[in-house]
């Protein structure tokens, strides 16, 4: 790696230490009635908390890697990040519904992609001590042991992480899959807990943010998942609109099978 473009595993040691920083900030705020209001165009609340974090995420890690682009959901999109070939994508807080109502499952999500492939994620939980975090090509962890996926294959009764609305049979030209479904807040959490085997899929089917998919997808991805976008093509990042079509997470039997069902059956 040339010493324009730190290794992987350096850029994962950085995320690392700046979610935890991020995270320290946003436990100021949390269960503290923090200032609080709703972005335009049905956009979803943010917090004071949330501009903390990332003014904080910001001057740190662009002090580090200057020559890396930005990207965050609580900046201002600028479109000369489409000119980096690296840039840094950034969830100041992801789950921000969840840490206004004082729930746990929240998270720091930092991810840095190069040439569209995300290559160093950390994903700091604060409120429940958790750090997991991933290399390209060196694994996964969750507070530095490895994790891995919990090898399902089988569709029924599989343990998916998804809203009610992604199961609409009428999303599932195959038939929706008869998996049993729970919900978390954050898409970052509910991609870990299937990267550490503590469910088998997450699922949505609606167009995603970069800044909500991308340090988790490499977690999962690391741990051995198969991880796609909602039809099944790879998920590119740094991209003018920032977005993925869904997303389906899953070891990779599972996620064959769950394709499977996105598709007309055969005649």
């Amino acid at each position: 790696m040339s010493p324009d473009h730190p290794a992987p595993g350096a850029d994962r040691a950085l995320l690392e230490e700046v979610a935890r920083e991020g995270g320290a900030v946003a436990m100021d705020f949390f269960r503290r009635d923090p200032r609080k209001w709703e972005k335009p165009g049905e956009a979803g609340p943010v917090t004071e908390a949330d501009l903390a974090v990332d003014v904080l995420a910001k001057s740190r890690l662009e002090a580090a890697r200057p020559d890396y682009g930005w990207l965050s959901e609580e900046t201002p999109d600028d479109a000369a990040r489409l000119a980096s070939e690296t840039v840094f994508i950034v969830d100041p807080i992801d789950g921000t519904r969840a840490f206004i109502a004082g729930e746990t499952g929240w998270c720091v999500a930092l991810a840095v992609a190069r040439a569209g492939v995300v290559t160093a994620a950390a994903a700091w939980f604060p409120a429940l001590g958790q750090l997991y975090s991933a290399a390209l090509g060196e694994g996964a962890t969750r507070d530095g042991a490895a994790i891995g996926h919990s090898g399902r294959g089988a569709l029924a009764g599989a343990r998916a992480l998804s809203g009610a609305a992604q199961l609409d049979p009428k999303l599932w030209p195959g038939g929706a899959p008869p998996v049993r479904r729970a919900f978390r807040p954050s898409l970052v959490h509910r991609m870990c807990l299937v990267a550490d085997g503590g469910a088998d899929a997450v699922i949505t089917l609606r167009d995603a943010w970069e800044w909500d998919v991308a340090a988790g997808a490499l977690i999962a991805a690391e741990a051995g998942c198969a991880v796609s976008d909602g039809d099944g093509a790879a998920l590119r990042f740094n991209a003018p609109g920032a977005r993925s079509r869904g997303l389906i997470a899953a070891p990779p039997a599972l996620h064959g099978a769950l394709l499977a069902l996105r598709r007309p059956p055969a005649a």
